[in-house]
């Protein structure tokens, strides 16, 4: 098996000459496109990563250097290259030490004695695709992180078992009111009221039993002071913290709302002053036409004359409280 046709940048830190030559050999074995780098303690490594910042896509550690050992070594390692795949080389069989090793961020650990250049060029492999992997997925959890606390709107994460916050953004601190200590010693059912806690119970059962990852809908939450808000509710299922979880974009629509009610009375008003006009107004305005026909078409006695006229100003006044109620209707609109 031999590596590709691709560059490979490989740095040595060895102080034995015999382990570096063995180690050279192996790797040449295995590939004709190789570039290697040779350091001979951890202070000459570090100059050549830090100072003359050199760069290689895998570094093979002795454990053992005259300057540094152990650890320690790891650690500054780590510190100085976090963005490379580190393969510890060592002569001793520590299990727990090489267990240790690896949960302080090194990617492979192998015993020099058991060592091959089969093994070896698997592990090289196998490391800088592993730390591909782990970069890509830390710059994606970076980006998720960005989008979700630099959001405008109010985001949060909750537990779906228990319904405890676990993460919330700015956004929903500012908005709520609640700071972020007091947001995680809450469950969602908080942000609700009593009378609400069915409809939750519901959707909360609606989410569990579905297959879908995805769940909207509109909901009323309560802020710390106490004001009720209305909220286009986004939900998507993901795991967070190996707990499964709902992520959740909030959108506050009670202006909104309170917007639509208002022109919805606005409506209504509107249409109780088309109605004046269209029947009230009516009234008055027939009586006057006729009681002007009256007057203009038929000879009538002075007492008839004036009894007209007097329904004439009835009906007047009765058109002018009309129009006064029209004008408050419209000046309140």
């Amino acid at each position: 098996m031999e590596m590709s046709n691709r560059q490979y940048e490989i740095l040595i830190v060895e102080d034995n000459p015999g382990d570096l030559e063995l180690i050279t050999e192996f790797l040449e074995e295995q590939s004709v496109s190789l570039h290697i780098f040779h350091a001979k303690d951890f202070k000459e490594c570090k100059n050549l990563l830090t100072v003359e910042k050199l760069a290689v896509n895998v570094i093979l550690l002795d454990l053992s250097l005259p300057d540094k050992n152990g650890a320690s070594l790891i650690l500054e390692m780590m510190d100085i290259s976090p963005d490379i795949p580190i393969i510890v080389l060592t002569g001793y069989a520590d299990v727990r030490f090489s267990v240790n090793s690896l949960a302080l961020g090194i990617s492979d650990y192998l015993l020099k004695d058991d060592l091959s250049s089969s093994s070896l060029y698997k592990s090289i492999l196998y490391s800088i695709e592993r730390k591909k992997k782990s970069i890509e997925l830390e710059e994606s959890e970076k980006r998720y992180s960005n989008l979700f606390h630099l959001s405008p709107q109010p985001m949060w994460v909750y537990d779906l078992e228990t319904l405890e916050f676990l993460d919330v953004n700015d956004a929903a601190i500012e908005h709520y009111g609640y700071n972020r200590e007091e947001f995680m010693a809450m469950t969602i059912r908080d942000i609700r009221s009593e009378e609400d806690i069915p409809e939750l119970e519901a959707a909360m059962l609606f989410i569990k039993n579905s297959d879908q990852n995805h769940f909207d809908g509109t909901f009323r939450n309560r802020k710390k002071s106490g004001e009720f808000i209305r909220l286009d509710i986004k939900a998507n299922k993901i795991w967070f913290k190996n707990r499964e979880a709902n992520v959740v974009l909030a959108t506050d629509i009670t202006d909104r709302l309170n917007y639509i009610k208002a022109i919805e009375n606005q409506n209504e008003k509107l249409k109780e002053i088309a109605w004046l006009q269209s029947h009230v107004v009516r009234a008055p305005v027939a009586r006057l036409m006729s009681l002007v026909g009256l007057i203009k078409n038929y000879e009538n006695t002075e007492e008839e004359q004036n009894e007209l006229l007097d329904y004439i100003l009835m009906s007047a006044r009765e058109l002018d409280d009309v129009i006064r109620s029209i004008s408050n209707k419209t000046n309140k609109i």
